[in-house]
């Protein structure tokens, strides 16, 4: 197994998952490891009820999609964090191997394709 090459994909999808975070939110100054949703940025109070209701729902809409993409980045920094440790492509459960082809469509994955759904 190549390892260099899946080492450059996990870095191509850590750049590709940082910017989307950055398109909905921005880093936690008070929590570096921590991402949280932006408001919209426009701070004129609106008398119109719907465009208030608008604005509350984009902002939850940008908070669930910012969760999923901050567990992808998550799942990413640790794919690379094993790379450095030796462990890369080890599934955490039965300590085998994990199956190219896998590796190949999820390089951040961290189970064989036995205990992917485990």
């Amino acid at each position: 197994m190549n390892i260099e090459i899946y080492k450059q994909k996990l870095e191509e999808e850590k750049g590709r998952l940082e910017t989307e975070l950055a398109s909905v939110g921005r880093i936690n100054p008070d929590n570096p490891a921590d991402w949280e949703a932006t408001p919209d940025s426009s701070e004129q109070r609106e008398a119109d009820p719907n465009s208030r209701a608008d604005r509350i729902e984009d902002y939850e809409t940008n908070t669930a999609i910012l969760k999923q993409l901050e567990i992808q980045h998550t799942e990413v920094i640790d794919a690379l964090a094993k790379i450095e440790a030796g462990t890369y492509g080890i599934c955490e459960f039965s300590g085998h191997p994990i199956e190219e082809g896998r590796l190949n469509a999820n390089p951040a994955a961290r189970t064989c394709m036995e205990h992917m759904n485990g």
